[in-house]
């Protein structure tokens, strides 16, 4: 039998949207998402380090969107590769990840209060809709 490719362990996966509120304006959130700086001190689940030097981030279309992020624990490295399909700004990132073919777009959102609404919508395969 044929050991699955990475995109095949992803088959099964739906659709996911979360969204969260910022109390900031949209422009600097927006640029916490795409200047290395900002983006290493909160990408990544709990637990993991990125370091600034493995950050490549070119917001336009058909930029590379790659970090690698290191267990605390144990060190074992967690790349991740993707390509911008899109960037708008303040207003929308969407990239799509290369090893499982899940498509992203973030959508930021002014609240008008100097809070901003960042909702992520993914999907496999396709380019996820959003409101």
């Amino acid at each position: 039998m044929a050991k699955p490719t990475t995109t095949d362990q992803y088959a099964g996966l739906g659709e996911l949207t979360l969204s969260r509120v910022f109390d900031a304006p949209r422009e600097l959130v927006f640029r916490a998402f795409i200047e290395p700086e900002q983006f290493v001190k909160f990408w990544g689940p709990a637990g993991t380090t990125i370091e600034p030097s493995s950050v490549t981030i070119e917001p336009w279309a058909g930029g590379r969107f790659e970090s690698t992020a290191v267990a605390d624990a144990d060190a074992t490295e967690y790349p991740m590769k993707c390509t911008f399909l899109a960037v708008v700004e303040p207003e929308l990132l969407s990239y799509t990840d290369a090893a499982s073919g899940i498509s992203s777009s973030m959508v930021f959102t002014d609240l008008g209060d100097g809070r901003t609404r960042t909702s992520v919508f993914q999907a496999r395969g396709r380019v996820p809709s959003h409101p």
